[in-house]
C-alpha cells in the first residue's frame, strides 16, 4: 500500500478517484461485451437471436470466436474515460454541493451525479458511436463513414446516461446507508474487506434500478447510432424510430441489460472502493 497519505477533497484526492473510476469502468464494460453485443443487435432487430446464449453461439459459429468482443477498443477507452470523469466528477461535485447547502442529501447526490455524467458523456460519445456501429453493422456489409457524426448520438446518450447515473449513485448511497443502519456495528468497525463487500452488494442492487430507468434511451441510442439519415435531426430520428418500434420496442433487451448492468455496476463499486482502500482512502457511501 502506498505510504503517502492523500488528504480528502484535495486535487490529489479527486485525481485518485478519477483513476479509480477508469480502473472500475474500462475492464468491466469490456468484460461484458458479449452480452452487450447481443443486446445491441437485438435492439436493432429483435428477431435476430432467440436468446443471449443462442446469439453468442451464432456469432462464434458464423463470425468467429474473437467477434464476441467486437468493439473492444472503443469500449475500453470510451468507458474508461467516462468512468474517470463520472467517479472523479461525482466526488468533486458532491463535495461542492454539500458545502454549498451545509450537508449531503438525496438532492446533492442527484445533482452531483448529473453534473459529472454531463461532462463524462462528452468523452464517451464518440467511442460509443464507434462501438455501436461496429456491433450492429453485420457482415458482409462493410462499415462506412465510421468517423462521421461521432456526436450524433450525444443528446440521446445524455438522456440515457444522466438518469442512469443519477439513479446509480443516489440508489447506491441510500442502499449502503440502509445496509449499515441494519447492521450491528458502525461502518468504521467493519474491516475494509467487509466494507467492499457492502459496496458490491449496494452496487449490484443499484445497477438493477439504473438499468431499468435508462433502458428506453439505451434502445434509442443503439437505433440512432445505427440508422441516422442524412439531414435528419435528432428529434426527427427519435420520432421516426419510435413510430417504427412503438412503446413496447423501447424495452427490447431489458432482461439482458439488467443482468449485464447489475453485475457490471456491482463489480465497478467493488473495484473502485478496493482501489480507494489500496491507496489509503475510505470506502464510498
Amino acid at each position: 500500500m502506498p505510504d503517502e497519505h492523500i488528504p480528502l477533497y484535495t486535487p490529489a484526492y479527486f485525481r485518485t478517484c478519477a483513476i479509480g473510476g477508469f480502473l472500475a469502468c474500462a475492464p468491466t464494460h469490456s468484460f461484458v461485451l458479449p452480452l452487450d453485443l447481443v443486446k445491441c443487435r437485438l435492439q436493432v432487430d429483435k428477431n435476430l437471436y432467440t436468446s443471449n446464449y443462442a446469439g453468442i453461439k451464432q456469432i462464434i459459429k458464423t463470425e468467429g470466436l474473437h467477434k464476441i468482443y467486437t468493439g473492444f477498443a472503443p469500449t475500453f477507452v470510451g468507458y474508461g474515460l467516462q468512468g474517470a470523469f463520472k467517479y472523479g466528477g461525482y466526488e468533486y461535485f458532491k463535495k461542492q454541493y454539500s458545502d454549498l447547502i451545509g450537508g449531503s442529501n438525496v438532492f446533492v447526490y442527484l445533482a452531483a451525479s448529473a453534473s459529472a455524467e454531463f461532462i463524462a458523456d462528452l468523452f464517451l460519445c464518440p467511442f460509443e458511436s464507434m462501438k455501436v456501429k461496429y456491433q450492429t453493422t453485420l457482415p458482409p456489409k462493410a462499415i462506412t463513414n465510421l468517423t462521421k457524426n461521432l456526436y450524433s448520438g450525444l443528446v440521446p446518450l445524455w438522456f440515457r446516461q444522466i438518469p442512469y447515473t443519477m439513479v446509480k449513485f443516489t440508489t447506491y448511497e441510500k442502499i449502503v446507508e440502509m445496509i449499515y443502519a441494519r447492521l450491528s456495528k458502525p461502518k468504521e468497525e467493519y474491516s475494509k474487506v467487509q466494507q467492499t463487500g457492502v459496496s458490491f452488494l449496494g452496487g449490484y442492487i443499484a445497477g438493477i434500478f439504473c438499468a431499468t430507468a435508462s433502458h428506453p434511451a439505451d434502445v434509442l441510442v443503439s437505433k440512432i447510432n445505427n440508422d441516422t439519415r442524412p439531414g435528419e435531426s435528432i428529434g426527427q430520428a427519435v420520432s421516426r424510430i419510435y413510430k417504427q418500434i412503438g412503446f413496447v420496442g423501447l424495452w427490447n433487451g431489458l432482461p439482458v441489460r439488467i443482468l449485464m448492468i447489475g453485475t457490471l455496476t456491482g463489480c465497478q463499486w467493488l473495484i473502485y472502493d478496493s482501489f480507494k482502500v489500496y491507496v489509503g482512502l475510505p470506502t464510498s457511501g
